[in-house]
């Protein structure tokens, strides 16, 4: 099995499961702005979610000077978190731990 890296402005923490990887994220890292509409959200998976979720490819490859291997990078991320990620269980531990 490999190990998930958190990837975070060089942080090279590893995990066994993705779901301890999205809770460092989350716990132990700044909030992120995001650019396009200044939400702040916790950095990681979930800045790369908002990104996609909420703002189209034009709109962040403006906001963030990317260019489509940035963004197909960031889209196969989220897509292999979405994956194998029991996110109810990271959002209800989020939670519990007070950090959403």
């Amino acid at each position: 099995m490999s190990l998930w890296k958190c990837g975070i402005d060089g942080c090279a923490e590893r995990f066994e499961d993705v779901e301890s990887a999205i809770i460092h994220q989350t716990v132990d890292h700044d909030r992120h702005e995001c650019t396009v509409c200044g939400s702040i959200v916790p950095d990681g998976y979930f800045a790369i979610r908002h990104a996609f979720e909420e703002h189209s490819r034009a709109e962040y490859v403006r906001a963030y000077d990317a260019d489509s291997t940035a963004v197909r990078v960031r889209e196969d991320i989220k897509a292999a978190i979405e994956d194998e990620a029991d996110l109810r269980a990271v959002v209800e531990e989020l939670k519990r731990r007070d950090a959403l």
